[in-house]
């Protein structure tokens, strides 16, 4: 197993990046154990952010922690990205449509901000930063807690890492976003809520792609 040594103080949040990218591009396989001790000399980190990683992995579905044994890593099928991502494009839409009508002048002028620094940006690890901050301040107005609470659940933190598994995400993200942005600005709900379900239909055919070239190439 090899992973990618960690070259600055990595946190629980960072060393979760890493091992769930890992996942994804299958270099640490279905029904493999992960030990504590090997993962954090790996990355060059104390057992405890590997632990609360390996905690929220487990959240997501990602990996098992089994009494006694450690953790293992879980299969993630293609049906199962096809339903997380059917599940994110209707609860996301609802939210976006939701949250328009009560977006802040401020808010629209972050969401513009946070968009020209992604146009700016092609540091992937700032991206994702970025596009995390900017989907949650266009969601910031969506006054449903139960709406908010299951898109926690479903999204299994596999969305914002799609940057580093699909190849072309990001301009593809940033020519989408841009769309979806017009579209806030101008209070245009169901405009906005279409083109962001465009955007995350369009994601899922990207991954499932990427994840089919992975099991033939195996």
């Amino acid at each position: 197993m090899k992973l990618e040594m960690a070259q600055r103080e990595v946190l629980p949040n960072s060393v979760t990046t890493i091992l769930r990218q890992a996942i994804l591009k299958g270099d640490l396989v279905p029904g493999q154990h992960l030990v504590q001790a090997e993962l954090a000399e790996q990355l060059g980190v104390s057992r405890m952010p590997v632990r609360e990683a390996l905690k929220t992995l487990e959240m997501e579905g990602l990996i098992t922690l089994e009494p006694h044994k450690g953790a293992v890593v879980n299969e993630l099928t293609i049906d199962d990205i096809d339903e997380i991502y059917e599940l994110r494009t209707m609860l996301e839409s609802l939210a976006l449509k939701k949250s328009i009508p009560y977006l802040t002048d401020e808010a629209l002028e972050e969401l513009q901000h946070l968009h020209l620094k992604m146009l700016n940006t092609f540091e992937k690890e700032e991206y994702v930063d970025l596009n995390k901050r900017f989907h949650a301040i266009s969601f910031s107005g969506c006054k449903s807690k139960r709406v908010h609470s299951l898109m926690a659940r479903v999204s299994h933190g596999i969305a914002k890492d799609t940057p580093y598994v699909i190849p072309g995400q990001i301009e593809k993200s940033n020519r989408e976003h841009s769309v979806i942005l017009k579209a806030i600005s101008s209070k245009d709900a169901e405009r906005a809520a279409s083109e962001l379900s465009n955007h995350i239909d369009r994601t899922r055919k990207d991954l499932i792609e990427v994840l089919k070239q992975q099991k033939e190439n195996k």
